[in-house]
C-alpha cells in the first residue's frame, strides 16, 4: 500500500482531477484488493456496520471495573488512571483495520510473545524436534507451576516452562555454528545474543506489517529482579536434563525476559493476530512470515492452552484461538477472517484481562465466530462474512428451489428457526402430498402447479371468474402469479386457512420471509443479465 499512500498524499486536493495513467500506476500493486473492495467481496463486506457493532461492544465492556493490575511485577502495577485504559483493535486478512479506545498506547507483550517464539522455534527446527523437548498437552495447573510431564518436558509452549524452552531453541544452530568457527574472544561469538534479539525484533516487525516495535528497559529490569519462579523452573528443567546440549541457562532466561519486554500497541498486535489468521502471510504487506503448517500447530495450542488455567472454559464458551498476557493484552485469532487485540490492565484471578474476556463473550454472542457455530443452520447470530443482501438472496433462492422440488423439510426448517409454527405445519403442502400419494415427483408438480394456490374461502372475489376485459387477464403470466400471491399475503394464513391446495414457490418464500416478490424477481433478472454479460 506504500505506492497508493504516496499517491494519495501527493493528490490531497479533492477537486483536482487525477490523470488516468497516474491512477493506474498507483493502484497497480494493489489492484486485486481494490477490485474486491469495489465489488463488495471483502471478507467483511459490511465493514462499517461491523465496526459500529464493535464500538457498541467496546462501550458496554468499558463499564467493567472489576479486577486489578498485576502487582508482582512493579512496572505492570498501574494505578489510576492508567489502570482504566482500554483499547480494542482488529485487522482482517484483506487489510481492513479498525480500532477503538486506547488502541495506540504501547504495552509490554509479556506472555503474548509465547506463540511467536514457538513459531520461530518450529520454523528453525521443525515440529518433531521441537516437540521432542516441549509437550503439547494442557498442564491443568498455573502458568508458572513447577512441574513437567511424564517425559520430563514442559507441558506446552504457552506456559512459562515451555516458553523458556522455546527461547532456548531459537537460533540454537547458529550459536553452535559460531562456537565451532570462533573462539570465545571472537566478536562474532560474543555478539551472538544481540544478533539473536535483533532477529526476533525483525520477525515482530514483519508480523506487524513493517511497523517497528519498541523495547522497554524498565520492564526488562523489573522482570529480571522478580524472576525467582522462572529461575526455579529453569534449574528444575536442567536438573531433569530437559534442555538440549550447549544451552546456557542464564543466557536463555535473559532472552526470555527480553522477549516479554517488547512493546506493541493494540493496533500492531491485531496485525500480528491477522497474520496468524491469514496462515502466516501479513495482510498489510503480503509477505509470508511463517509457514502454514507452523501457524496451524500454533493456533491449535493457542486454542487448548493459550488462556492459562482458564483455557478450557475459554474454548468452551468462546471457541477461538487466543493468548493472553499479564500486561492485560489478549490476542484473538479468527482463522481466515481477522485478528483482534484487546488491552486492559485489569486482570481476573486467572491473570486474564477482565474486559478482554467480557469483550470476547459479547463478540461470539453477537457474531457466529465460535468454531462450531457452523454446525447449526438455525443460529440467530449474525455472520459478518456474508452481506445481508447476499444472505437474503441465497435464502430466497434456496427456498424457491426447495418449493419447486417439493422438499417440505427444507421449507419447514427456516420456519421452525423463526418460530413460525403456522408455517411449520404447512397444511396446503400436506394436502397436496396426500392427494398425490406421497410420490416425490408428483408432489413437486402439485406443490408448484396446485390450482387455486393462494386463494381463500372467505374471499369470494378470489373465486369470481375473470372477464375478458379484466386487468388481471391482460397481465403476463409471471406478474399474474405475483398479483395472486400478493392477495394471499394480505390475509395471514393463521386467520383464514388456504383452500386445499399447495402454495407456489414464490408464495411460500413471501410468507416465510415477508419478502417483496417483485424485488426477488428483479434481483434474479439482474443476476441473469449479469451472467449474460
Amino acid at each position: 500500500m506504500a505506492a497508493l499512500d504516496a499517491f494519495l498524499a501527493a493528490h490531497e486536493e479533492p477537486e483536482k482531477p487525477i490523470p488516468q495513467d497516474n491512477f493506474c500506476k498507483a493502484i497497480r500493486q494493489n489492484i486485486l484488493l481494490i477490485e474486491r473492495a469495489l465489488q463488495g467481496q471483502m471478507v467483511i463486506p459490511d465493514f462499517t456496520e461491523f465496526c459500529t457493532e464493535i464500538d457498541r461492544i467496546h462501550a458496554v465492556t468499558r463499564e467493567e471495573r472489576s479486577g486489578k493490575a498485576a502487582d508482582y511485577i512493579p512496572q505492570l502495577d498501574l494505578k489510576e488512571p492508567e489502570v482504566d485504559q482500554y483499547g480494542v483493535a482488529l485487522c482482517t486478512i484483506d487489510g481492513q483495520r479498525y480500532s477503538a479506545g486506547d488502541a495506540q498506547v504501547f504495552f509490554p507483550v509479556e506472555s503474548t510473545c509465547k506463540p511467536v517464539n514457538y513459531c520461530l522455534a518450529l520454523e528453525e527446527h521443525g515440529e518433531e524436534a521441537v516437540h521432542a523437548v516441549i509437550g503439547h498437552e494442557p498442564s491443568g495447573a498455573s502458568f508458572n507451576e513447577l512441574a513437567l510431564d511424564k517425559h520430563n518436558r514442559p507441558h506446552n509452549p504457552m506456559i512459562n516452562a515451555g516458553a523458556i524452552m522455546s527461547c532456548a531453541l531459537i537460533k540454537l544452530r547458529d550459536k553452535r555454528q559460531r562456537t565451532r568457527q570462533s573462539t570465545l574472544s571472537d566478536v562474532n561469538a560474543r555478539g551472538w545474543a544481540g544478533m539473536r534479539f535483533d532477529y526476533v525484533m525483525d520477525r515482530w516487525q514483519a508480523l506487524c506489517g513493517g511497523e517497528k516495535p519498541r523495547f522497554s528497559t524498565p520492564v526488562y529490569l523489573s522482570e529480571r529482579q522478580t524472576a525467582d519462579r522462572n529461575f526455579a523452573l529453569a534449574y528444575y528443567m536442567r536438573e531433569k536434563q530437559a534442555f538440549p546440549e550447549d544451552v546456557d541457562l542464564h543466557d536463555v532466561l535473559e532472552f526470555y525476559f527480553q522477549s516479554c519486554s517488547i512493546e506493541l500497541t493494540a493496533e500492531m498486535m491485531s496485525v500480528v493476530a491477522a497474520t496468524l489468521a491469514n496462515g502466516g502471510i501479513c495482510p498489510l504487506t503480503g509477505m509470508r512470515v511463517f509457514k502454514t503448517e507452523t501457524v496451524q500447530n500454533c493456533l491449535t495450542l493457542m486454542s487448548s492452552c493459550g488462556m492459562y488455567d482458564f483455557s478450557g472454559e475459554f474454548a468452551f464458551t468462546i471457541g477461538l484461538p487466543a493468548k493472553s498476557g499479564v500486561s492485560g493484552a489478549i490476542m484473538i485469532v479468527i482463522p481466515n477472517v481477522m485478528g483482534i487485540c484487546t488491552w486492559s490492565p485489569r486482570l481476573d484471578a486467572h491473570g486474564n484481562s477482565v474486559r478482554g474476556i467480557r469483550f470476547c463473550r459479547q463478540l461470539v454472542e453477537t457474531f457466529s465466530f465460535h468454531n462450531y457455530d457452523s454446525l447449526t443452520g438455525s443460529s440467530r447470530k449474525r455472520d459478518p462474512r456474508t452481506s445481508r443482501t447476499r444472505l437474503q438472496t441465497m435464502k430466497v433462492n434456496e427456498l424457491i428451489w426447495a418449493a419447486s422440488k417439493g422438499d417440505l423439510g427444507a421449507i419447514q426448517a427456516p420456519a421452525a428457526a423463526r418460530g413460525r409454527a403456522d408455517l411449520c405445519r404447512l397444511r396446503p403442502a400436506d394436502a397436496a402430498a396426500s392427494r398425490c400419494g406421497g410420490k416425490p415427483g408428483q408432489c413437486r408438480e402439485v406443490l408448484h402447479r396446485a390450482p387455486g394456490a393462494g386463494r381463500h374461502r372467505n374471499r369470494p372475489e378470489s373465486r369470481r371468474p375473470l372477464g375478458r376485459d379484466s386487468p388481471r387477464r391482460r397481465l403476463p403470466a409471471r406478474q399474474r402469479d405475483d398479483h395472486r400471491d400478493a392477495q394471499a399475503r394480505r390475509q395471514p394464513p393463521g386467520r383464514d386457512e388456504p383452500a386445499e391446495a399447495g402454495w407456489t414457490a414464490a408464495g411460500v418464500a413471501g410468507a416465510l420471509g415477508r419478502i417483496d416478490i417483485h424485488r426477488i424477481h428483479s434481483m434474479q433478472h439482474a443476476m441473469w443479465m449479469n451472467a449474460r454479460k
